[in-house]
C-alpha cells in the first residue's frame, strides 16, 4: 500500500537572468494534464530523499540545490488510484519542493507517466497548470527560488 503523502517539485534552470520552469504533460490515460514532477513517498523515507528520487526518476536530472516550500496542500484519493492505498486513507498531502537545475541538462521523461516536457516562463507556466494548490505551489517556489 502507497503512503498518504506525495512530494511535488516544481524544477527551474536560470535563462538570461530569469527563471523558467519544468513542467511534464501526464499521458491522456492519467489525466493529460501539465504538472510539476510529482511521486509517493516509501515507507520510511524522509521527504528530502523522496524529492531527489523522484526527480531522477522522472527527469533524470541532478539538482544544483533543492529546497522545501513552507506549502502544502490535501486532495481526496481519486477513484482510479483508490486500490493503491489503505481503506481508511480518504486523502493524500502533497509537500513541495523547489529545485534549480543546470541549464544545459536535458529532461528524459518516463514515457509510462508523461508524453510532453517543455520549459516555460513563471507566467506560461501558470497558464498550463490546471489545479489550484499547484498552481499556488509554483507561485510560492518562485518566490521561495527568488530569496
Amino acid at each position: 500500500m502507497r503512503l498518504p503523502i506525495q512530494v511535488l517539485v516544481y524544477v527551474a534552470k536560470v535563462v538570461d537572468g530569469r527563471r523558467e520552469y519544468l513542467l511534464l504533460r501526464r499521458l491522456p490515460s492519467r489525466g493529460g494534464f501539465w504538472q510539476g514532477v510529482t511521486g509517493g513517498v516509501e515507507e520510511g523515507e524522509e521527504l528530502l530523499n523522496a524529492a531527489h528520487r523522484e526527480l531522477a526518476e522522472e527527469t533524470h536530472l541532478a539538482p544544483v540545490e533543492i529546497q522545501l516550500v513552507d506549502y502544502s496542500y490535501s486532495f481526496a484519493v481519486s477513484d482510479s488510484w483508490r486500490h493503491l492505498y489503505a481503506d481508511d486513507v480518504k486523502e493524500i498531502t502533497e509537500r513541495v519542493f523547489a529545485t534549480i537545475v543546470d541549464g544545459q541538462q536535458t529532461p528524459m521523461i518516463d514515457p509510462r507517466e508523461h508524453d510532453q516536457w517543455q520549459w516555460c516562463s513563471l507566467d506560461a507556466a501558470l497558464m498550463l497548470l490546471t489545479w489550484p494548490e499547484n498552481i499556488e505551489a509554483l507561485k510560492r517556489c518562485d518566490l521561495s527560488l527568488a530569496r
